[in-house]
């Protein structure tokens, strides 16, 4: 309790009425939702995203949503369009304009402009009367009945639904373009994901004392070179130095309480693994991850065209 008030509860509601706004979107979805984002697809130039105050700020989150998505897209604040800025947009591009009442006045003056040059508009408001839906070459309809502000003044739930409906529109079109995980991490090249999907094997392999050993090299030997090799793992290799197999600490533990008294009598031939994982230098870390957990390994051997070791990968290595 705050000064005698409930805030939670305020809380509560005010959550409530903008999840309420969103499921109020639904069912004034229709056909022209399909012909936007089928619009927006076919879309030559860029996707320009205006708005005016709080819909302003709404316009420039859905920008950057659609330009992280595989839309080329920016935010034009429609007051510096009037004033020059309306050199930016080209004849191939469309204009989404976001806007409850559909009759801001510093919005609509830029319309005539972008008739005039044949642009296409596209509106999203909540009144189907306004003068935003009635010149726009398409529009949305988001109409929420009443705010989450207790004065039913603040833009909180008809902000909410404007929002979503960008993320919508942005989902949508990633469906239509069949846009995957390496496409997004091209415009996230910073973030995990990005350095997840464009980092290779050759970025991160390690290539330098890499634990190999004849296939003749008796296991007691190896398991020395396993335990010096900090990767718990050793390569048992042919005469001309291609991989034969893989030993690792597991398949130590494992000869010894099968062979017992017989363990210091073996060669590494004798319990390697001999189809290891490998993988060309090239491969994604995130495909050697997938790889690694399907099969349960913590190791994969980087490997040329003839089969020579060129390096290792771990999990460690994996964690870039």
């Amino acid at each position: 309790m705050v000064n005698n008030i409930n805030v939670k509860e305020v809380a509560v509601r005010c959550l409530r009425d903008e999840a309420e706004a969103i499921q109020n979107i639904i069912p004034q979805l229709d056909d022209e939702f399909d012909r936007v984002v089928e619009l927006i697809a076919q879309c030559q130039g860029k996707v320009i995203v205006t708005g005016v105050g709080k819909s302003g700020h709404v316009a420039a989150k859905v920008a950057a949503t659609l330009a992280s998505t595989g839309t080329p897209s920016f935010y034009l604040n429609p007051l510096d369009a009037f004033h020059g800025d309306l050199g930016m947009i080209s004849a191939t591009d469309v204009v989404v304009a976001l806007s409850n009442s559909g009759n801001t006045d510093e919005l609509l003056r830029i319309i005539p402009s972008l008739k005039e040059r044949g642009i296409t508009l596209i509106g999203i408001s909540g009144n189907a009367e306004s003068l935003l839906a009635r010149h726009a070459d398409h529009h949305i309809l988001l109409h929420v009945p009443h705010e989450a502000c207790p004065l039913n003044l603040a833009p909180t739930s008809s902000t909410t639904a404007q929002m979503a409906i960008g993320d919508a529109l942005a989902i949508a079109l990633m469906e239509v373009r069949h846009f995957k995980a390496r496409d997004y991490a091209q415009f996230h090249p910073g973030g995990s994901l990005g350095r997840r999907l464009l980092t290779t094997a050759r970025d991160v392999m390690r290539t330098e004392d890499l634990p190999v050993c004849p296939l003749t090299t008796p296991l007691s030997e190896a398991v020395i070179l396993v335990s010096r090799s900090r990767l718990g793992l050793v390569v048992p290799q042919t005469d001309d130095g291609r991989v034969a197999g893989i030993i690792t600490d597991g398949d130590v533990r494992r000869a010894m309480e099968r062979l017992q008294d017989r363990f210091f009598n073996v060669t590494v031939a004798d319990v390697m693994t001999s189809t290891p994982k490998c993988v060309r230098e090239d491969m994604k870390i995130n495909e050697i991850q997938q790889l690694m957990y399907r099969n349960k390994i913590h190791a994969v051997l980087v490997t040329d065209e003839v089969h020579h070791l060129i390096g290792i990968v771990d999990s460690f290595s994996c964690a870039v």
